[in-house]
Parts: structure tokens; C-alpha cells; sequence
């Protein structure tokens, strides 16, 4: 039991510091702040982690290994239900972790670890939406010339990567609560398969239509 109890309050940690970054931004939340919310002292905290750059490189350690399973099911999408599902999906995960995406630039500037990983990160959602498109276009599903699967895919990504940063633009004190959140799920995972409207066949051109219902962006 004694093993066990420094393992649950490192756990905990993490979990109170993942729901902080999430509501106020990571630049907004202090080591004091979390310690005072936990009810401990900030020397209990340092000791599981020294630094505040542990807690954000402990968060996304959780995060790729989540993305990246997630990522290696997109060679199974064989239509536009599938894809509909694998970006909801996506966009889930990328809502749990969302002070990633909220504090991008500022996190990229601060923590070389963040700097160099997120480049993968990058480089695997391409992947993941290549075999994604590629997989549609074996299942007859996709139509597209060889030549536009990079920029499609690119272009995918970055809605991926700054759909989150578009949505607290919009509307910086209500986008990013919880309140808010399947709603914005739906219009990023809306606005990502979007771009694949002029390479589906019509039948699956118009099954999207029909899963995103009477849908639009304000």
C-alpha cells in the first residue's frame, strides 16, 4: 500500500493539472494553483514533479500515445460513416487535451520537448489522413487525382491542428467550456471531411450531407 499511494497522488496530480490547463490555459495555471486546488503543499507536488514543464510533457506523453493508436485505425475507414466516426473521434481526444491546442505557439516557444515532438505529431496525422484517403479510394468511396492527396491531406491537418484555435477566436469566454464542446466537436469534424465533397462519389457526397443533418456554421 505505501508503493501504491505516491503512484495515485501522481496520478491525481496530472489529472488536476490536465482539468486547470483545459479551463484557464497552461500560461494561467501556476504550480501554486494546482497544489492549492489538490489541498497539498507545493513541496508534495515538486515532489512528483520538480518542474511545471514535467506536468505538460506527462499530459502529452498521454496524449500521443492516445493519438497515435487512434491514428493507426485510419487505413480501416472504408466509407464516409467511417470517416465521420474516425474525425469525431479524433476531435475527442484532441478536446480532452485541449490546452495542447488552445496554448500551441506559446507551449512550442517555451518546452524544446513539445518543439520537436509535435513535429511528429504532425507528420503522423498526415500519414493517418493519406491512408484514410487511400482507403477510400479502394473502397470506390473517394476519387481522387494522386496528384491533390498531399495538399488534401495537408489541408486536413491543419484544420485539425487550429480548428480548436479558431473556435476560442470566435467566441474566447464560451468555446473552449464544457458546455461548448460537442457542438464544436461537430462543426470541426464537419469542416475536416468537408474538404473531400468534390472527390466522393455522389452517393457518399450525399450520406455526408445527411450525417452532418441541417448543420451549419453560424
Amino acid at each position: 500500500m505505501v508503493k501504491k499511494a505516491p503512484r495515485r497522488t501522481a496520478e491525481r496530480i496530472l489529472e488536476v493539472t490536465l482539468e486547470l490547463f483545459n479551463r484557464f490555459g497552461e500560461p494561467n495555471v501556476s504550480t501554486t494553483l494546482i497544489s492549492a486546488e489538490m489541498g497539498i503543499s507545493p513541496g508534495n507536488l515538486y515532489y512528483h514533479y520538480p518542474a511545471k514543464d514535467e506536468l505538460i510533457n506527462s499530459l502529452f506523453d498521454r496524449y500521443e500515445k492516445s493519438l497515435n493508436e487512434l491514428l493507426n485505425a485510419s487505413d480501416n475507414v472504408r466509407d464516409v460513416e467511417d470517416a465521420w466516426f474516425f474525425m469525431h473521434t479524433l476531435f475527442e481526444l484532441i478536446w480532452q487535451y485541449r490546452f495542447l491546442y488552445r496554448d500551441l505557439n506559446d507551449l512550442l516557444s517555451k518546452n524544446r520537448r513539445l518543439e520537436t515532438h509535435f513535429q511528429f505529431v504532425l507528420k503522423n496525422k498526415t500519414r493517418s489522413v493519406k491512408a484514410l484517403l487511400d482507403s477510400l479510394s479502394r473502397s470506390g468511396a473517394l476519387k481522387i487525382d494522386s496528384r491533390e492527396v498531399e495538399p488534401t491531406a495537408t489541408s486536413m491537418v491543419v484544420v485539425l491542428t487550429y480548428w480548436l484555435s479558431f473556435e476560442y477566436v470566435r467566441d474566447p469566454r464560451n468555446a473552449l467550456e464544457p458546455t461548448s464542446a460537442q457542438a464544436a466537436l461537430l462543426r470541426g469534424a464537419h469542416h475536416v471531411l468537408n474538404l473531400l465533397v468534390p472527390y466522393l462519389e455522389v452517393g457518399q457526397r450525399n450520406h455526408l450531407l445527411s450525417l452532418v443533418g441541417a448543420y451549419q456554421t453560424p
